[in-house]
Order: structure tokens, then C-alpha cells, then sequence
């Protein structure tokens, strides 16, 4: 076991057992305001192509027919938004994007025009959900990825693999020879900003795989706590 992996097993274990009164917490309160699982899990696509089941808190609703072609003008990596269709008035909301249900089907409509897929201010988030987005602390239960071998504390984005299946050319493919991690170049250096760059995020995910040091993981866990708390709903 490398050092890295040591690391990142022995730092998540502590975490997990000092966080479980916080996941208590987070679960009753997902469980108080909507029906629904406590827990997203979708299928990423990590270090060397690998797909594993990745863990979330939910942040959204679960009770409606929403399709992706409703919020699909709100995708932050698409650069032509100038269609703004009217988004649906009902409550009832469903799951989609980067922390949704969504079929690979529906997802292909939006990938045609960009390679990633992330929405900005989806009126879709539960209240609660807002407030662990905002404060990252939907993402903890991948530390149990972590622990599993999925992830890494640091690395790249693991992608959905509707989104990964778009990422075929030498250049874009390069960012899967880092591992997967919770927290990476590109969240402590873009995340949260106004004008997102999907050329930008694969720069620095590709600038991550290339250098991927045990010391350079630790400047970004530092990095990572002021970044943690976003101002931009994405």
C-alpha cells in the first residue's frame, strides 16, 4: 500500500467514525422534509476507465416529471444559451444531472452541444439540499469510495458515464489517469466562479493527472476548506 493510499484510508476511517453524528443529523433531516432515499448513488467513471457506484447525500426531489430538456438551457458548460425555454411550474421535481436520475438517453441531448453537464440553480434542490450543496457536505459520504478503493481524497471529478463517453481523444482521455478524488485542482480553483470553461476544467484536470503528488494532494486538501463553501449554485 503506497502512501497515498495509506493516507487516504486511515484520514477517511477517522472521519467517517467522527462525522457519524453529522450523518445522523443530515439523514433525519432528508428523511423530515421529503420522502426518498437518505442516499444518491449513481455509476462514475474513475482511474483507468474503472465505473463504480458513487456515494451522495441526496440533495433533490424525488416526486415529479420533469424531464432534462426542461432545465437542459441551464447547463453551465453549454456556451450557447440563448433558447431559454420556460421551466415547469409544479412542484413535484426529479433528479437529473450531476446529482440526479437521468437516463444516458436524455443526457445525450445535452452532451451533443458540451461534454459536461452541471446545472445552475436548479429549482429542483430541496431546501436542505441547497444548504449541503452550498456547504459540500452532500459529497461526505464518498468517503466511503474512498475506504472501498473507488476514490481518492484528491484527484479528478469522477465522471457519469454518459459524460465519460464523450471524453474519447487522447487529450480529453488523459484525465483518467488520475485517480478519482472528492476534492481536486479543479474544485479549489474554479469551482464556485461565475463563467465556467469546459476547456478549462479539462486543462486542469489533465494538468492534475500529469503532475499527481502525494505533497501536491496536500496543498489542495489545505486549498480545499476555503473553497468548500461556494456562493454560486452549481
Amino acid at each position: 500500500m503506497n502512501i497515498k493510499r495509506t493516507f487516504d484510508v486511515v484520514v477517511a476511517s477517522i472521519l467517517l467514525v467522527a462525522l457519524a453524528p453529522v450523518f445522523l443529523l443530515i439523514a433525519i433531516a432528508l428523511r423530515v422534509e421529503s420522502n426518498g432515499p437518505v442516499f444518491y448513488t449513481s455509476k462514475r467513471v474513475g482511474q483507468g476507465w474503472k465505473v463504480f457506484d458513487f456515494f451522495k447525500f441526496r440533495s433533490m426531489s424525488i416526486n415529479a416529471d420533469s424531464l432534462l430538456k426542461d432545465v437542459e438551457h441551464l447547463n453551465a458548460y453549454d456556451q450557447d444559451k440563448n433558447a431559454q425555454p420556460k421551466l415547469p411550474t409544479n412542484e413535484g421535481i426529479t433528479l437529473l444531472g450531476d446529482d440526479g436520475w437521468v437516463t444516458e438517453e436524455q443526457a445525450s441531448q445535452v452532451l451533443e452541444k458540451a461534454s459536461f453537464l452541471k446545472v445552475e440553480d436548479d429549482p429542483r434542490i430541496t431546501k436542505v439540499g441547497r444548504i449541503l450543496r452550498n456547504t459540500s457536505l452532500d459529497e461526505l459520504p464518498q468517503l466511503i469510495n474512498v475506504i472501498k478503493g473507488d476514490m481518492s481524497l484528491v484527484g479528478n471529478r469522477p465522471l457519469p458515464v454518459y459524460e465519460a463517453e464523450t471524453l474519447t481523444n487522447d487529450f480529453d482521455a488523459a484525465r483518467f489517469l488520475a485517480p478519482a478524488g472528492i476534492t481536486g485542482l479543479w474544485q479549489v480553483t474554479e469551482r464556485g466562479g461565475e463563467e465556467v470553461s469546459e476547456e478549462r476544467r479539462k486543462e486542469l484536470d489533465n494538468e492534475y493527472a500529469k503532475v499527481n503528488s502525494f505533497w501536491f494532494d496536500m496543498k489542495l486538501l489545505l486549498l480545499t476548506i476555503p473553497a468548500a463553501a461556494q456562493s454560486v449554485n452549481v
